[in-house]
């Protein structure tokens, strides 16, 4: 089984926009808080992924590549709007953080996350790191396909 632990934070800044970005489309074919089911489209790659609920920064993640032609149907069948967004991926300290720049009504939102092999591992946050929002349900892209941050 595989387990995603991710820690989550606010972006502030600019200095992350320097590395080249690829749009990433995706949706939710199941948004219920113990098992997300998302489609995503990024460049010319497509998944399928299967998350449990989160205990702190842990949960199950299962993750297939799919066609993209299959991922297009699927996106036809989804939940609420597509979360599209930049997606930066940004080396730090030996890390490789994620940048999200959220696009559409999740517009004015940036997100880094950064994936660990243990819940306790340590890491050193670059500069244009801000809050931690790990613990906030709203931060969830499945919670932003149903209540988009230019809404709060």
């Amino acid at each position: 089984m595989g387990i995603e632990i991710e820690r989550k934070f606010l972006v502030r800044g600019e200095d992350w926009k320097a590395w080249p970005a690829q749009l990433l489309s995706q949706g939710y074919l199941s948004r219920d808080p113990a098992r997300t089911v998302r489609v995503r489209i990024a460049g010319d790659a497509a998944f399928l992924t299967i998350k449990g609920q989160s205990v702190g920064a842990s949960r199950a993640e299962f993750e297939y590549p799919i066609p993209v032609d299959d991922a297009v149907a699927l996106l036809s069948l989804c939940e609420g709007p597509r979360v599209e967004k930049l997606r930066r991926v940004i080396p730090y300290a030996g890390m490789q953080w994620e940048v999200d720049e959220f696009l559409g009504e999740n517009a004015g939102l940036v997100v880094a996350e950064l994936e660990l092999l243990h819940a306790d591992q340590g890491f050193e946050c670059p500069p244009w790191v801000g809050a931690e929002v790990t613990d906030d349900l709203r931060y969830f892209n499945s919670a932003l396909a149903a209540h988009p941050f230019s809404r709060w």
